[in-house]
């Protein structure tokens, strides 16, 4: 694992460091890191929700290309 360096306000370490405490991670890293995932995450969760909206628009205007799901 590769590791960097950040800057930030002492309002967010104290933040971190109460998740730390609350929510049980091993460290402050470990706080960060569940971070990034949870943001990753619900990226991928509005991508998928923009794609269904698109792919729903696509329906709206040609039902035609629907396929039954009673056949």
């Amino acid at each position: 694992m590769t590791q960097v360096q950040i800057r930030l306000s002492e309002k967010v370490v104290k933040e971190i460091d109460r998740w730390v405490v609350e929510k049980g991670f091993k460290s402050r890293s470990d706080a960060i890191r569940a971070i990034i995932a949870f943001y990753e995450e619900r990226e991928e969760t509005r991508k998928f929700f923009r794609m269904l909206a698109s792919r729903s628009e696509e329906a709206r205007k040609h039902p035609e290309m629907l396929v039954s799901l009673e056949e």
